[in-house]
């Protein structure tokens, strides 16, 4: 079952000689359950393409399919509301609200839709994320791994069509960072979600589905996970 479908998605900002082409026809799909990862140099145009997916940033042209709906035929109100419900985001900075304990921090987004949650689900989350003793914990009480599991559990709680990820192990030490990959591993096999990471870390992407590339805004397929873990 295809989530997302990209075709030829452009991206320009500038004009004249300060025009600059930050995604250049890129187009490629992901299915149910797949777990990405965008791979890139600073400049390469991946931050641009995960904000224009998320619908953070309008492209020049080009359209964003998730789950069947086109995401920039909506009007903004309705892309917004289609955002809260069918994206979920981790970003490298944890942007948890420091005045919320680890489990509010998680049901912040159901509680914004004005939805209820499940317990079960939610101590399920917690256990997956291994944070259940750490649940009435402020961020300031946390480890650097414990706030970012905190915010993948966030995206995760409304159970989202898509999650895109940007570099969420930026802030990481190695041991964290492959603790986080492997937990996003995880969530994709255990609730079929589909992921979208950004890296500069090539040696990130031994676990997931498939490697792209994007250079100069061209996106390249790179297949499986036999990617060389270059230095």
């Amino acid at each position: 079952m295809e989530i997302l479908k990209v075709q030829n998605l452009c991206k320009t900002y500038g004009k004249g000689e300060a025009k600059v082409d930050a995604l250049k026809n890129v187009s490629f799909s992901l299915e149910k359950g797949e777990f990405a990862a965008v791979i890139g140099e600073s400049g390469s145009g991946k931050s641009t393409l995960l904000n224009c997916i998320g619908g953070l940033d309008v492209p020049t042209s080009g359209t964003v399919l998730i789950d069947g709906q086109n995401l920039f035929s909506m009007k903004d109100e309705a892309r917004t509301i289609f955002r809260r419900r069918g994206i979920g985001f981790i970003f490298q900075a944890f942007q948890l609200v420091p005045e919320l304990n680890v489990e509010q921090n998680i049901l912040f987004p159901l509680l914004l839709d004005y939805r209820q949650p499940k317990q079960d689900e939610v101590d399920e989350l917690l256990e997956l994320l291994g944070l259940k003793d750490r649940r009435k914990h402020l961020p300031s009480q946390l480890s650097g791994g414990q706030q970012q599991r905190t915010a993948i559990g966030r995206a995760l709680i409304t159970r989202p069509k898509l999650i895109l990820a940007d570099e969420p192990t930026g802030n990481l030490d190695s041991r964290n960072s492959q603790d986080v990959i492997a937990l996003l591993t995880r969530a994709s096999r255990r609730f079929q979600q589909t992921i979208l990471m950004i890296t500069h870390n090539r040696s990130l992407t031994a676990s997931v589905d498939r490697v792209f590339q994007v250079s100069d805004g061209v996106l390249t397929d790179l297949g499986g996970n036999k990617i060389e873990n270059e230095k």
